[in-house]
């Protein structure tokens, strides 16, 4: 039975959360299971190959104070707040040995690992990269895979504000089953499906139980993690600058 260190975090906010697991990546060997319930303010996320004039109505966002971030995994643009969610698996391929290191491998052994939490709630599964209710999207993924270790990490949607929503542009590249529709009528919160949010945050915990685990909780505070955050060198989760993005006044800092 594989280990997997658990670490519970509220509120913390999405810069610092995507350097924490980028340092459990590259600056540790364990597997781990971050969960954080929230982020403090609203932020735009863009995947490691985003570019943000394609992606993001940069002057909304700026006007607005809702910075843009690059993490240092791939996938898509995501708007973050206190109502979003967050997970990440960070993993040792050893310890996975009938996962292939590769982006759909990892993804439909994803579906399998949080289904426990979710297919009781509605006609859960994974459609292209997002987790979805029917037509309807409440979970986005991204990943970062090296030679022995990989993080899948997800933003699920709690609830989800539509006017901050319209700070997104229409992807030029998107799942087929979105069939052009406006972030609003793709995307559903979880608040609605009869479960609190306390619960369904355990009921998400428990996925790695469930899946045959032997959990360790873990605090962020503890020296496990501090020597992560100390030993890594290498930090590509940033906030852009305003000439990044194409603006002269500078976007406020995350």
């Amino acid at each position: 039975m594989a280990t997997v260190r658990v670490l519970r975090l509220r509120q913390v906010p999405i810069v610092e959360h995507l350097r924490l697991e980028e340092a459990l990546m590259r600056a540790t060997k364990d597997n781990w299971f971050v969960i954080n319930d929230g982020t403090p303010d609203p932020a735009i996320v863009l995947g490691i190959s985003g570019k943000p004039e394609e992606l993001v109505h940069t002057e909304a966002a700026a006007a607005a104070g809702v910075p843009l971030v690059k993490r240092f995994t791939g996938g898509g643009t995501v708007l973050v707040d206190q109502d979003t969610i967050f997970t990440g698996l960070v993993m040792g391929t050893r310890s996975l040995p009938g996962v292939e290191p590769f982006p759909r491998p990892i993804m439909r052994w994803s579906e399998g690992f949080f289904a426990p939490a979710f297919a009781s709630l509605g006609a859960f599964a994974l459609r292209e990269n997002d987790y979805v209710f029917g037509e309807l999207k409440f979970g986005g993924n991204a990943q970062a895979i090296s030679r022995d270790r990989w993080v899948h990490h997800t933003s699920f949607l709690w609830r989800f504000d539509p006017a901050r929503m319209r700070l997104l542009k229409q992807p030029a590249r998107a799942p087929d089953y979105r069939r052009g529709r406006a972030h609003e009528a793709f995307v559903r919160g979880l608040e609605d499906l009869g479960r609190g949010r306390a619960e369904l945050v355990e009921s998400v915990l428990d996925c790695a139980r469930q899946a045959g685990f032997r959990c360790v909780e873990e605090s962020l505070e503890g020296e496990r993690v501090q020597q992560a955050l100390r030993e890594n060198k290498l930090v590509s989760t940033r906030v852009l600058t305003s000439p990044e993005v194409g603006l002269e006044s500078a976007l406020m800092t995350a």
